[in-house]
């Protein structure tokens, strides 16, 4: 049962983009998935998109174990590191720049907060 009409779904195009970076390993032979895999990242984006919890999850999404499963595991093997790499590349490249950057910069700041330090402030005075 598949979930529509929600602005946080996938639309074709971005599906497209998306497919290959969440299907990275070789279709294995036998049983078919049953959850399909868009659905699965259209309810992620729902939850991130509203902030609700993974149990509230509207009916129309695959079971919200199962999602979470799936985002967890994700997150472990670092899909989403790959996923974000991967659309940061492409928005590079459709801007006419280089897909990996050749410089970065720091920005430090410090500031002060006592003249002895913090901890100074909170030890007890001693008789």
């Amino acid at each position: 049962m598949a979930a529509s009409g929600y602005p946080s779904d996938l639309s074709d195009a971005q599906w497209a983009i998306l497919q290959p970076l969440l299907y990275p390993e070789p279709a294995h032979p036998g049983r078919p998935p049953r959850v399909e895999r868009r659905e699965v990242a259209n309810a992620i984006l729902y939850v991130l998109r509203t902030g609700c919890q993974w149990r509230y999850l509207p009916e129309g999404f695959p079971h919200w174990n199962t999602v979470y499963w799936y985002f967890k595991r994700w997150r472990d093997d670092g899909t989403w590191e790959r996923v974000n790499d991967a659309l940061r590349r492409r928005l590079r490249a459709q801007l006419g720049r280089e897909p990996e950057p050749s410089a970065g910069s720091v920005d430090s700041q410090s500031a002060r907060t006592t003249e002895k330090g913090a901890s100074a402030a909170t030890t007890p005075a001693r008789r």
